[in-house]
């Protein structure tokens, strides 16, 4: 059965939520921001699974160990995704729900996501003009 998930980021923990083909809601997940953690729970899933990751200040690393346990990530654009949600409430539930549902409906407005080598180069040239300031 296929398995679409979405993922809510924050800087020390992610909340994963899967929906089932037919819309069946499964369990939360709340897994520690540690490789470990997050390749434990990726390692637990069908090979090629769909996550939807928002863009957060901190996706590179997460899209890495997605791809590298052989699933297929998703670069949510995350204030376009939160309107389409249409939800006033904001809860860590809803909103790895919500990216599983758009996901799933082929409705979530996703960004490119640029090969691991230009990742590197962006940071770089974000690095040096942060210290450059």
């Amino acid at each position: 059965m296929k398995q679409y998930i979405g993922c809510d980021v924050h800087k020390k923990y992610s909340m994963f939520c899967s929906l089932s083909e037919e819309g069946e809601v499964g369990k939360l997940v709340r897994v520690e921001n540690k490789k470990e953690d997050i390749k434990a729970y990726l390692k637990r899933l069908p090979k090629g699974t769909p996550i939807a990751v928002e863009t957060t200040s901190s996706w590179y690393w997460l899209v890495d160990e997605i791809e590298r346990e052989g699933h297929k990530p998703f670069l949510a654009q995350a204030g376009k995704a939160k309107k389409m949600m249409g939800r006033l409430d904001k809860t860590d539930k809803l909103d790895a729900l919500g990216l599983a549902i758009l996901l799933r409906n082929g409705t979530l407005p996703y960004t490119w996501i640029p090969p691991k080598e230009v990742r590197d180069k962006r940071e770089l040239t974000r690095t040096r003009m942060t210290l450059a300031r």
